[in-house]
């Protein structure tokens, strides 16, 4: 299991989560993940600004992934993350398949389809897909970033794999006047490979 805390606002844990998910498809290895929250709106103590989301995602996919984010719109851009990982705390209440595909889909439905999952008619379809109903209040929301501020967790996503921690794994990124600049790097992403699969 790859334990992982990060905000489902967040287009590096998308880029990251999927291209995990590609690679043990790709080598037939059952590596599941487990997603806790780290709602970055607390951490900076704002909402995350769906301009500077997207000044990301064009960087991400101009350098690293053109194939995703097909469907970002800032307009719709959700004002909150915690409902959404409140549901997705749900699914993993349920077990660890049904949580991880709950925090994909919410994932997908921000940057592939454009949806608002701060919305409740959206949070109620995605849960229905996978049997789960959102729930209310945020305390699983309040425990896992208390447990991910008494881990140190510094950023999203952040992974925590046998012992070893990382931080946005496999990209460096930088953020100066002319906007973000985003390069893959292989030996990082290499090594991060190899401990997850080995």
């Amino acid at each position: 299991m790859i334990e992982v805390y990060a905000d489902v606002l967040c287009p590096f844990t998308h880029a990251g989560l999927r291209r995990i998910v590609a690679e043990r498809t790709a080598r037939g290895v059952d590596v599941r993940l487990r997603v806790r929250a780290w709602p970055l709106e607390w951490v900076n103590g704002a909402p995350l600004d769906p301009d500077v989301v997207a000044d990301e995602i064009r960087a991400l996919r101009a350098a690293v992934v053109p194939g995703l984010f097909t469907g970002f719109d800032p307009a719709s851009f959700p004002a909150t993350s915690v409902p959404a990982l409140g549901l997705a705390a749900a699914g993993y209440r349920r077990d660890l398949r049904t949580g991880e595909a709950v925090s994909l889909a919410l994932r997908d439905a921000v940057f592939e389809q454009g949806l608002d999952v701060a919305r409740p008619e959206v949070l109620e379809r995605i849960g229905a897909a996978h049997g789960v109903a959102p729930v209310t209040d945020d305390a699983a929301v309040h425990a896992e970033y208390e447990a991910g501020q008494a881990l140190g967790v510094v950023g999203s996503p952040y992974f925590l794999i046998d012992g070893d921690r990382w931080f946005c794994p496999s990209l460096d990124i930088h953020h100066d006047e002319d906007g973000f600049r985003i390069r893959l790097d292989a030996v990082a992403g290499a090594e991060f490979d190899r401990q997850i699969f080995g």
